[in-house]
């Protein structure tokens, strides 16, 4: 791990008793049969390698013999509530586990088969983290995608977003000319006013995916973040803005080519009403999360007096001064960007 991603290494914040009672209302709170610590006895790790012979950074994962057929029962058991509310799905098969020992989560890939049809799909397990947590429900309020997460105490489990994640993205299609370059050049504006809007921080190339869409008559593009421990940690308002990010740099030089300023901020506007419709149509879900973000920590001091003063200074508002936390920050930051009144 370089300097760098030292510098964005965060402490874990748990998960207390309001956001816990959030997450049952919102049945996002499950008993899992298996937890992540459970996982992390294993005899073995293995290299994993792509086809190229090159390491991706995950270690598959060898148990002993006798603890593994314990294992695979209970995470089709898992998988089983996270897809189908606890019903069964015949004929899946655990085909492998995977670990990855970067950045914050260090998660655990679970790949799922169906032997009838060969189908497969993946899901994560992750030590669970309040600000992960926040960030995944504000996903599901704000965002135009869904995510599928259960949590139970320290253990999270959370769906595959389908996708190819932008760095390799970037390699991929750096020599190719993409089809759609104006919807593609959009949606990063669109995407990266997204995470400015609901303080999503740390969205670097590896940590969103780029879903490509096949409409009736053109190719269509959707950027998701795939990441969401650094909801409303940073400090600095830069680091909630993907454009910031020198692994973006490409994608931003791409919308300068492609879009004058004035539709830029257009589509800016754009996605900010359709934020603020998300909102309106789930009020008593969001007041109730943010409710609960306003009475806990989940950054440092120092992050929170940077960031109120810098978004105090963006809006030439003297409100944000009072903030005590991040909740407070996040929601008259929303407040002012869509225009509305939360509480």
């Amino acid at each position: 791990m370089n300097k760098e991603e030292k510098q964005y290494k965060k402490p874990t914040y748990k998960i207390k008793a309001p956001l816990k009672e959030h997450l049952k209302t919102y049945s996002r709170y499950a008993d899992l049969p298996l937890t992540y610590d459970d996982l992390t006895v294993y005899q073995d790790l293995i290299p994993v390698t792509n086809d190229a012979g090159e390491s991706n950074l995950w270690l598959l994962v060898i148990y002993n013999s006798y603890d593994i057929d314990r294992i695979y029962e209970q995470l089709i058991q898992i998988y089983e509530l996270l897809v189908a509310d606890g019903d069964k799905v015949p004929f899946l098969k655990i085909e492998r586990i995977e670990f990855c020992s970067f950045g914050n989560s260090q998660p655990f890939r679970i790949k799922v088969k169906n032997e009838i049809n060969d189908n497969h799909d993946y899901f994560y397990i992750k030590r669970a983290d309040s600000s992960r947590v926040y960030g995944l429900e504000l996903e599901e309020i704000f965002s135009p995608d869904k995510v599928s997460f259960l949590v139970n105490n320290s253990t999270i489990v959370i769906e595959h977003i389908v996708g190819i994640p932008c760095d390799e993205f970037i390699k991929t299609y750096s020599n190719i000319e993409i089809e759609n370059r104006l919807g593609f050049a959009k949606e990063f504006v669109k995407f990266n006013e997204r995470c400015f809007v609901r303080l999503l921080g740390d969205i670097r190339a590896y940590n969103f995916i780029i879903e490509i869409i096949q409409d009736f008559d053109n190719v269509q593009y959707r950027m998701r973040s795939i990441d969401f421990d650094q909801q409303s940690y940073e400090g600095r308002k830069s680091l909630y803005l993907p454009q910031y990010f020198r692994d973006n740099i490409k994608l931003v030089n791409h919308a300068q080519e492609m879009l004058l300023p004035e539709i830029s901020n257009q589509y800016a506007r754009e996605e900010r009403v359709a934020m603020r419709k998300r909102f309106l149509a789930s009020r008593q879900r969001t007041k109730s999360l943010l409710r609960k973000m306003r009475r806990d920590n989940i950054s440092t001091i120092e992050h929170i007096n940077r960031l109120k003063k810098e978004l105090g200074a963006y809006h030439k508002n003297e409100e944000f001064k009072n903030c005590k936390n991040m909740g407070e920050i996040l929601t008259l930051h929303l407040e002012q960007k869509l225009g509305i009144k939360i509480f």
